[in-house]
């Protein structure tokens, strides 16, 4: 270790039983500690920042190099007035930071289901999805599982889960179990493991330098049956083959991991906002940006899809390595000018979310076992474990999308075949002023009821899609969608739907 560590390893014998535990512990100051929590909140602001332009203008494929990435000396400030969206990388996090300052480490996770659905910012996909299932009632265990939420290996939670590890230094499984309360809210199988990763990389970075050391530590916690950990790992063996082209590896990334099975949305299109696959374009950010800071916000970005969530994530596992005061000036300067502003429907700012990650990180060291004597914290290391295997989507296999442009208010009925399927569409106020009214809609298979859905035209409160099912029978089904309470001045609109079965789609000519 160098720069600002304190060189010194304590190795402590605790007797329990018949039984020794041998702990290992890492004396940091107090500054150093502090100084790497800002700068793990400044780098993912600077990221999220820097991939504002390209977000999902490229897909499928990269950013050339002869393109150069806008940055001048107030963008922050800029894009935060211009764009306040952007930045729920930064917005949601920080609605969880104030549920940990108000109710203190031991919140449930109803307490952040609660106050994730009352929160008033812009939200899409999984966020969405969770944020909508909450509002109906939908305990905070269950509202990211795929039966419930058709977005659920998307990156919501991993773009989100930043926070986890900067409050969690040198303690990835404590990462790893507030993961499991907070991650379930919007998402489960590799759409979780995306946020107990990069939760893991931050807690791992307070107390190792070393990005391939971080990233092959972290890795241990993904259990190693799911497709997340195959993807990650596969980018971690590409590159060892190919340790100075990182689009080589992002070519093997494409071939073998860019189908999307779930999003409604990206299957069957190039867009594609895949846990795994966004987090391997993080990787790659880190292994070959070397500890370089612009290096590695220059890759993670120029990888393409979600690029500005993408940078977010490697600028602020980066950020905690070198610590705020050494992130070039060319980055921290427009980043100061910013610092003092609350983010979008929040009353939190960078300034204050640095004092707050700090205190909540004191706390959790001190509960994990760890102490603080004068300017020294002393942290006890836990080497991570693997969380419980989980799986999205298993036997189901996207065949086709079938369009179905329609607006109706009373009923709508077509044939299927496979073993299920989900109808992209929204409740619609056909006047802007009409009487305030929720639609509330019936999912039928084969004649038998088999859901009850209310449907708010709010964009806060809205369901995400219109229905979904699952595990359906094999076979020929035939599905129905009835308005149980119609009103004149509101109407379901349908765009298609995604059709399931239990074998991928074989194209002619294919084995």
């Amino acid at each position: 270790m160098k720069n600002f560590w304190t060189m010194v390893l304590l190795m402590s014998v605790i007797g329990i039983g018949s039984t020794t535990r041998i702990l290992a512990q890492k004396i940091i100051s107090k500054s150093t500690l502090k100084d790497k929590i800002k700068g793990g909140w400044a780098g993912q602001t600077i990221g999220v920042t820097f991939g504002w332009p390209s977000e999902f203008q490229y897909q499928g494929t990269f950013i050339q190099d002869y393109e150069t990435i806008k940055w001048h000396d107030d963008y922050v400030n800029e894009a935060m007035t211009s764009f306040p969206g952007l930045f729920d990388d930064v917005y949601v996090d920080l609605t969880f930071v104030e549920v940990f300052d108000r109710l203190g480490l031991d919140a449930p996770a109803d307490s952040f289901a609660k106050a994730f659905a009352a929160s008033q910012y812009q939200l899409w996909h999984a966020n969405q999805a969770g944020r909508y299932n909450i509002q109906q009632g939908i305990p905070a265990v269950k509202s990211g599982h795929w039966l419930n939420n058709p977005h659920a290996d998307d990156i919501d939670f991993q773009i989100e889960s930043d926070f986890i590890g900067l409050m969690s230094p040198g303690m990835p499984n404590t990462a790893s179990d507030i993961s499991d309360k907070v991650g379930h809210i919007m998402n489960s199988g590799d759409g979780w493991y995306g946020g107990v990763f990069i939760s893991n990389m931050y807690a791992l970075a307070f107390i190792n330098n070393d990005i391939s050391y971080i990233v092959n530590t972290a890795l241990k916690a993904i259990p190693v049956q799911s497709k997340f950990y195959q993807c990650i790992a596969d980018v971690v063996k590409w590159h060892k083959l190919y340790p100075t082209d990182w689009k080589r590896t992002w070519f093997e990334v494409q071939k073998k991991w860019a189908e999307d099975v779930g999003c409604p949305s990206m299957v069957f299109h190039p867009l594609n906002i895949d846990a795994k696959i966004n987090a391997a374009y993080v990787v790659i950010g880190l292994l070959y940006g070397q500890g370089d800071f612009t290096k590695t916000l220059e890759i993670s970005t120029r990888a393409g899809q979600d690029s500005d969530c993408n940078p977010s994530s490697a600028a602020g596992i980066l950020g905690v390595i070198l610590g705020y005061d050494k992130i070039p000036q060319k980055w921290i300067t427009p980043l100061k000018k910013a610092e003092h502003r609350d983010f979008s429907f929040t009353k939190v700012s960078l300034n204050k979310v640095y004092e707050m990650g700090y205190n909540h990180a004191l706390k959790n060291i001190l509960k994990n076992g760890g102490s603080v004597r004068d300017d020294q914290v002393i942290i006890t290391i836990s080497a991570p474990k693997t969380v419980r295997f989980e799986e999205n989507f298993a036997g189901h296999f996207p065949v086709g999308r079938i369009s179905l442009a329609k607006t109706f208010q009373d009923k709508l009925e077509f044939n299927m075949n496979g073993i299920g399927f989900v109808i992209r569409g929204y409740a619609h106020k056909k006047k802007a002023n009409a009487a305030a009214h929720v639609l509330q809609g019936a999912l039928f298979i084969d004649g038998r009821e088999v859901e009850r859905a209310n449907f708010p035209t709010g964009a806060n409160q809205a369901r995400t899609d219109l229905f979904w099912r699952y595990q359906l029978a094999k076979g020929d089904h035939k599905v129905k969608i009835e308005i149980l309470n119609p009103h004149p001045d509101y109407e379901f609109v349908t765009v298609d739907y995604l059709v399931y079965d239990s074998k991928p789609l074989r194209l002619p000519g294919e084995l």
